[in-house]
């Protein structure tokens, strides 16, 4: 028997927003082709906070007033508006032509029924009517007929318009998907609360009661308390949602209408802002905290400072306030790492981390960025096409870029930026026991081939060695850049004659920077060598 199989593939897309524009990936054209949806121009502000989720194959935009959706599925029938619009769920079928659709919304005019398409295509001949559902009169004919494979639908947000389905939120800044709900928050008037429509419908705000499906509201805190206010809303799948707050975190686990529980993970640390977490690649969750960078305890009953001990003025240091600064986090599959990105709204300066958590690499590592890539979001597009899979940058000039590892330069739009690139080494002992040390020699092996070869080559590494009585002294001067020793160039691969460096400096501790500032340029090495003696006893 002969056996035919037809693969069926999940497309994903990318949609972005900037300058009050919403854009999206045009698959009828091509991968990785970003089409503005004309409808969207000026209906959002980009300038206020922004959130955009996907959900059964729509995207639910988040911005305050403006709470919109962008539908990628459903089909579009302008008409003259009925008495009575057909109900949700309800079979709507066109005379002659047979054509039927699955209602899914209808606007608050009436004017506009969206649905899926099951069978046949609706057309505007005159005669043509549309009957089922309830709708009254059955005498409506399509003046328009719409797909959205063609061009996604672009509507208000809003309840259905049966008369029965409540009211939602009249302003929210923060939303997710969770167990089948658009769950929406950070109302500026009641800021600790959440809201969420019946289950597997985001048009139904009608509170009811012994209904597990119910659209159900309420807030983090203690019976009685008002709640903390709400920052970020993190799912995961359906199995739970962390809420972030101010200074306070939160998770919701179950369904809240049916044997949900909400309790408090850390009552004393909160989370910068809506987008100032992410999860690894082994769903370990991170966030940028009140106190430092936190993870998530598996157990969800606690929080752990990752940099309590290392960097314990990182916060104060930053000093990034939610009123003029955006933190976001995304984990680098590719890298495997966090990048962590802080960004002054109003000029794009930023302070940017790549936390690496490579067992090998294991740490902190600070980057900057031109001002016009000054990034406003992260996100890792898992795209069909392999070319375009990678972390995306928003950026504060409205390019979305991503890493090269091949560029030896940043792409600041109109021109290209330097990389100023260094490594500090140090501060390490010279002399133990109390004793001072010697440095007799420093040798530097440089990445790449032989020359003529094809292995891709280090530039050219400038050094500076610091040295001091003490670890403090060294540290400060390395991290200062100023006050060395000695400096140099290690010449690159093809020279192992420029690989050694005799420099004879005394001292308690040593550091050792290296970098390369200049365009075009980038460095790395294999190991450095120093080569030490051990001096007399420290005075």
């Amino acid at each position: 028997m002969a056996v035919s199989i037809t693969d069926v593939i999940a497309y994903r897309r990318l949609v972005a927003a900037g300058n009050d524009e919403l854009w999206y990936e045009d698959l009828n054209v091509a991968a990785g082709t970003m089409v503005e949806l004309a409808a969207a121009n000026g209906d959002i502000d980009t300038s206020d906070q922004l959130i955009m989720f996907e959900g059964y194959q729509k995207v639910f935009v988040v911005n305050g007033a403006n709470l919109k959706i962008a539908d990628f599925v459903n089909t579009k029938l302008t008409i003259t508006a009925p008495t009575t619009a057909p109900t949700r769920g309800s079979t709507v079928t066109q005379a002659t032509s047979n054509a039927t659709m699955v209602v899914d919304f209808v606007n608050t005019a009436k004017t506009e029924i969206y649905g899926k398409t099951t069978s046949g295509t609706f057309v505007t001949t005159d005669g043509y009517t549309l009957s089922g559902g309830g709708m009254d009169p059955a005498d409506r004919v399509p003046s328009a007929v719409a797909e959205a494979t063609t061009t996604p639908h672009w509507y208000d947000w809003t309840v259905y318009p049966d008369g029965a389905s409540g009211s939602m939120p009249a302003k929210a800044y923060l939303g997710c998907l969770y167990q089948g709900r658009p769950m929406l928050a950070g109302h500026p008037d009641y800021p600790y609360q959440w809201y969420m429509p019946r289950q597997a419908d985001h048009t139904d705000w009608a509170y009811v009661a012994n209904d597990a499906q119910s659209p159900v509201a309420g807030n983090d805190a203690d019976a009685g308390e008002i709640g903390d206010i709400i920052r970020c809303l993190i799912p995961y799948k359906d199995d739970f949602v962390v809420m972030g707050c101010a200074t306070t975190i939160w998770v919701l686990a179950g369904n809240p209408a049916e044997g949900g529980t909400i309790q408090e993970v850390d009552l004393t640390e909160g989370i910068f802002g809506a987008d100032s977490w992410c999860f690894d690649g082994d769903n370990n969750l991170y966030f940028w905290g009140t106190s430092g960078i936190g993870r998530v305890a598996r157990d969800f009953k606690s929080t752990i400072n990752l940099t309590e001990i290392s960097l314990p003025a990182l916060i104060d240091d930053e000093a990034a306030d939610p009123s003029t600064h955006r933190i976001t986090m995304e984990y680098d599959r590719k890298r495997h790492g966090l990048l962590i990105c802080i960004t002054l709204l109003a000029d794009g300066t930023n302070s940017n981390y790549f936390f690496s958590l490579n067992e090998a690499t294991i740490g902190l590592y600070p980057e900057s960025y031109p001002e016009e890539c000054g990034t406003y979001s992260l996100f890792y597009y898992d795209s069909n096409d392999k070319t375009y899979r990678d972390l995306l940058i928003g950026c504060k000039d409205g390019y979305i870029r991503k890493f090269d590892n091949t560029a030896e330069d940043d792409d600041a739009g109109g021109s290209d930026d330097a990389i100023s690139s260094h490594v500090a080494l140090g501060p390490f002992e010279l002399g133990p026991g109390g004793h001072e040390g010697s440095i007799e020699s420093i040798e530097a092996f440089i990445t790449g081939g032989d020359p003529g070869g094809t292995e891709t080559d280090s530039d050219d590494i400038g050094y500076k060695l610091f040295t001091g009585r003490s670890a403090g002294a060294v540290a400060e001067a390395v991290d200062a850049n100023s006050g060395e020793k000695v400096s140099g160039t290690f010449q690159a691969t093809g020279r192992p004659r420029g690989r050694r460096k005799r420099q004879r400096v005394r001292g308690a501790f040593a550091g050792i920077r290296l970098a390369n500032t200049t365009a075009g340029e980038k460095i790395s090495f294999d190991r450095l060598i120093v080569n030490t003696t051990k001096k007399g006893r420290l005075k």
